[in-house]
């Protein structure tokens, strides 16, 4: 878990995909840098559409987001789920890693991470 330094936000990971996502995140420095790049957007609370952004695709899945590394190129993706603890602290939850996505449009195979990111429901 990482926090803003007001302790307004945070950023965790999903116990079940823990060791996959942090493996990721891991396995070379081009990578380190674009997660630390993404959670630090996330942790000050701006937008950068590029790098972060919503996968509303329904109701359902209005608190779905996805990091968004290396577009152009690899195209990887984590898909996270924003809630808020019962502390009144804005969370997001790195949920399900996705690797090489293919297209500019959702592909069946995205459009059921999120759809089933969407049902999670975590406690923090």
């Amino acid at each position: 878990m990482i926090s803003s330094k007001d302790g307004k936000r945070s950023i965790y990971i999903d116990s079940e995909n823990k060791d996959e996502i942090l493996e990721y995140i891991r396995q070379d420095n081009r990578h380190r840098k674009k997660f630390k790049f993404i959670s630090e957007i996330i942790l000050d609370g701006h937008r950068n559409t590029e790098v972060y952004d919503k996968e509303d695709i329904n109701k359902k899945c209005k608190d779905v987001t996805a990091m968004k590394f290396f577009k152009g190129q690899e195209n990887d993706r984590i898909y996270c789920k924003e809630i808020k603890s019962n502390t009144g602290t804005h969370v997001v939850v790195t949920s399900i890693l996705h690797e090489r996505k293919k297209s500019d449009d959702l592909s069946s195979k995205e459009i059921a991470i999120i759809k089933k990111i969407g049902g999670y429901d975590y406690e923090i």
